[in-house]
């Protein structure tokens, strides 16, 4: 069975094992990249590892409203599953599956032909241009594959199965780790491809991985695989689509404005030349891992709130929240502090010891690395409240915390403060995020959104403990500024709050 029934069970525990499998994946995604980027950093130079960089930067922009598409077909899914529908839930992954790939392999294009002139709009600096331009290209040739396979991935964890899409990550990263250097360097008669080589190894790991993944779900008779009879699903259902488009909208737009302000950002380090700019992207490499654990609570709440709120287990979803946001304390503040306490030595892996820019990495990382425990806490308050159709609030939340906060004030303190204005945005921009996610989440009406198809309602079950919960609207909620640890909120009594 690869789906599995998560609207049962002790919530710490189902929250725990589903999200560590998701932090599997994240870290072996990160540590992936980050291995590509010790390869091109110590070997190709400061100036490749900045085209890289700009790069990633720019792709993560133009996937955004793609993205979003498949955020929003996982809640879908989540929610069809929890109400028990499986036509449902074989429209949803028909219909999201075509409109994915149509649009990937769109933006695909577009990136393509476009390279030189989106990285000229970034201000990727001259020495960098030629390497992020070969760079880019070879990925947006591999794009509609790498993203049609974390659309995969994402509808197997919206059905509740997070250890499959582990596996092939596992397969995936070691496939790229062990042909970046074949590729970059060249191998007997394979000659070599530069940064070019590790874009190709990319686009080598994962199509092989996706095509074993796909074998795999047909193999084993997967729920969410579409049998030749469940082809049909595969034309675009309107209504479906609007519904994909009308949420998927917002979160991809959340995607952009993060990646836009980022791309901003960017730009305003350019300007303090390579060296500055490779320092800044060590760092960011290692807030991957700092995030890392965040993201996955997040996506594991998503996924519990989902399919509860789809079988109207409402009960459930707020004891979801504060055991999400318990779990961030202490997996995200542990991190922190051994990031902080072995920060040079992090950081003489991506860079030369002697070298300007390791100093530089070293302060950017000790300034803005403790502020992840606030972004950790938005990340989960967004899960859930996401996973109930209510979009449209974190994107307000996210585009006044980065672009009426923190750039404007980047770009107005760094005349005076400089560069340090840039990094001390990082903490300014999560604080208020949290502050404004906090009052959402106790005061906004996401515990109204409904997101099923009209026609679909939501089959109630019991509760894992045997007691019975009805559908309809939550009790009020209590203040999410007292958050009990993770143990002690699986204990608590069942009082509806949050």
């Amino acid at each position: 069975m690869a789906g599995h029934d998560l609207t049962r069970g002790p919530i710490g525990k189902t929250l725990f094992w589903f999200s560590l499998p998701v932090l599997g994946s994240n870290v072996l995604q990160s540590l992936n990249a980050s291995i590509n980027a010790m390869w091109i950093g110590h070997y190709l130079g400061e100036s490749a590892l900045t085209a890289a960089s700009n790069a990633n930067i720019l792709l993560f922009f133009l996937l955004g409203v793609v993205f979003g598409i498949s955020m929003a077909n996982t809640i879908l899914i989540g929610q069809s599953i929890g109400a028990k529908n499986q036509e449902l839930t074989r429209r949803i992954v028909g219909t999201s599956a075509s409109f994915f790939i149509l649009a990937s392999t769109a933006v695909a294009v577009f990136g393509y032909l476009f390279t030189p002139e989106l990285l000229g709009a970034l201000g990727t600096p001259g020495d960098a241009r030629a390497f992020a331009v070969a760079y880019l290209r070879i990925i947006f040739v591999a794009l509609p594959v790498m993203y049609f396979y974390n659309f995969v991935m994402m509808a197997l964890r919206g059905a509740g199965d997070a250890r499959t899409p582990f596996r092939f990550m596992l397969l995936s990263a070691g496939l790229d780790v062990a042909l970046n250097p074949l590729l970059i360097f060249g191998w007997g008669p394979l000659p070599p491809f530069g940064i070019a080589g590790s874009a190709g190894a990319t686009l080598i790991a994962q199509t092989v991985s996706l095509a074993a993944l796909m074998y795999t779900l047909y193999r084993r008779r997967d729920p969410l695989w579409l049998r030749r009879k469940d082809w049909k699903y595969l034309r675009i259902d309107p209504e479906l689509l609007r519904l994909l488009v009308v949420k998927g909208l917002p979160m991809g737009l959340q995607m952009v404005v993060i990646s836009s302000s980022a791309m901003v950002m960017m730009g305003f380090v350019n300007g303090y030349g390579s060296q500055t700019t490779a320092a800044y992207g060590v760092a960011s490499q290692l807030w991957t891992y700092v995030q890392m654990p965040a993201l996955a609570i997040g996506a594991g709440v998503s996924a519990l709130t989902a399919q509860n709120v789809g079988a109207g287990l409402w009960d459930r979803v707020s004891r979801i929240g504060r055991v999400g946001v318990g779990l961030n304390f202490v997996m995200t503040g542990s991190l922190v502090v051994a990031i902080l306490l072995f920060n040079r030595q992090f950081m003489n892996a991506f860079l030369p010891e002697d070298g300007y820019a390791i100093a530089v990495a070293q302060h950017i990382n000790a300034v803005v690395a403790w502020s992840f425990v606030l972004f950790g806490v938005t990340i989960v308050l967004f899960g859930v409240v996401r996973a109930t159709g209510a979009v449209t609030a974190p994107l307000v939340i996210l585009f006044v915390s980065q672009w009426v906060i923190r750039l404007p004030f980047a770009w107005q303190m760094r005349k005076t403060w400089g560069a340090e204005a840039i990094w001390w945005s990082f903490p300014l921009g999560f604080a208020v995020s949290l502050i404004m996610a906090l009052a959402y989440y106790r005061w906004g009406h996401w515990r109204g959104v409904r997101m099923l198809p009209r026609g679909d309602p939501p089959v109630v079950t019991p509760l894992g403990d045997g007691v019975n919960a009805t559908a309809g609207p939550p009790p009020a909620p209590m203040s999410p500024t007292s958050v009990p640890p993770a143990v002690q909120a699986e204990r608590a009594p069942e009082d509806g709050c949050r």
